[in-house]
């Protein structure tokens, strides 16, 4: 696990690196199997830090809730049709995405 001062830095980098997409642009990174869903209640940049820092047991936990995990053919075809916005950040090789929320 990271130092504080690490994580720090890290978060900050990736707070940096998110970035807001509609999801048809994310499709070759769908078709090659490299997006995964966030669930709307987790923090995108701690989802991020975990999959960074390799922290397999807290992924586990999020995949077993159902909270983390690859983007399912009837998520990516739902908001394909509603042109959805994504919130997107790359933790090679995966891509992270959360729908935007309505204001």
């Amino acid at each position: 696990m990271a130092e504080p001062d690490d994580r720090a830095l890290l978060k900050a980098k990736l707070n940096q690196e998110t970035a807001r997409a509609d999801w048809r642009e994310l499709q070759p990174f769908f078709a090659r199997g490299q997006t995964v869903a966030v669930a709307g209640d987790l923090d995108l940049i701690e989802v991020a830090v975990a999959f960074a820092e390799d922290r397999v047991e807290q992924i586990r936990q999020w995949r077993a809730q159902g909270r983390v995990d690859a983007v399912s053919d009837d998520q990516a075809r739902g908001w394909f049709d509603a042109g959805q916005d994504m919130w997107t950040l790359v933790v090679k090789p995966w891509v992270l995405v959360q729908p935007v929320r309505p204001h």
